[in-house]
């Protein structure tokens, strides 16, 4: 805590610290809050330099609020911390209404020019062939924690010959799951968007993955109404399948249940009867 403190003073002269809370830590990063405003992030490995400067050309054509980066040092990045709570810890939120919001910014992300993105990300281009090897293992590893009445299911999509992979790129967040969305929980508003340093050139279909792993059938129809296409709809179905064993892994290895509960939730519209 006092390595946080002495970093923020350093860089924000005049900035008294009156209080650090570690906020915790996901498989990239870890955060702590600076007097209940302040972000301070340590990224394993990242350029926190290049970020910031993403996040510059993100908040130009963002329908959204982004972090607006205050200052960074090798591995950390501050930003003011945006209004809001995630949406994994606001369950009565309208997630069909936040959805479309979400359609309207994958719209803004994915116009963005290839060629000037491609200076601030790289591309993440893992076929879907891969995708499916990939999460055969994953479930493998947490199949016991599958109720039995979707094994069937499961089993069946992951034998199952994956979609043709995408023809192009687009620029986009790369993991909009719900805990990266923020919103107001009196009002369903949302209310900003974090944590980009997985942004990437990928199939556009993938953030709509994230959208229908996470809050239905329903809301990934709402959000690519407003996105104006439906043409990346088998890809994103495709994908939030295979996600959702990322995520339920991921709750089973931190003990962080609310990922638990939510992907066990997703089984029931992701593999239907």
């Amino acid at each position: 805590m006092n390595a946080v403190r002495d970093l923020v003073e350093a860089h924000l002269p005049g900035y008294v610290v009156t209080s650090v809370v570690r906020l915790g830590s996901g498989l990239d990063n870890v955060a702590y809050e600076v007097n209940g405003e302040l972000i301070v992030r340590f990224g394993k490995g990242a350029d926190a330099d290049r970020e910031a400067r993403l996040l510059t050309a993100v908040r130009s054509i963002s329908p959204l609020p982004v972090p607006e980066p205050r200052f960074t040092d090798a591995g950390c990045l501050a930003y003011p911390k945006l209004p809001g709570v995630p949406l994994l810890e606001a369950p009565t939120v309208d997630g069909v209404r936040v959805a479309a919001v979400l359609g309207e910014l994958l719209a803004a992300l994915h116009a963005a020019p290839v060629e000037r993105m491609a200076r601030l990300v790289d591309a993440d281009e893992l076929a879907l062939a891969d995708w499916r090897r990939e999460a055969v293992e994953t479930y493998a590893a947490i199949a016991g924690q599958v109720p039995a009445e979707f094994r069937r299911r499961i089993e069946a999509f992951l034998e199952a010959a994956p979609p043709h992979d995408a023809e192009a790129l687009v620029f986009s967040h790369n993991d909009l799951g719900i805990e990266h969305v923020l919103v107001d929980p009196g009002t369903g508003a949302v209310t900003g968007v974090i944590d980009w340093s997985d942004a990437a050139l990928v199939d556009p279909a993938f953030d709509f993955g994230l959208i229908h792993r996470d809050l239905g059938p329903a809301a990934l129809a709402a959000a690519m109404r407003a996105y104006g296409s439906s043409d990346v709809e088998q890809r994103a179905v495709f994908y939030a399948r295979c996600a959702v064993f990322e995520d339920l892994a991921y709750g089973v290895e931190t003990g962080r249940g609310a990922y638990v509960t939510k992907s066990l939730t997703a089984l029931a519209w992701l593999f239907p009867p």
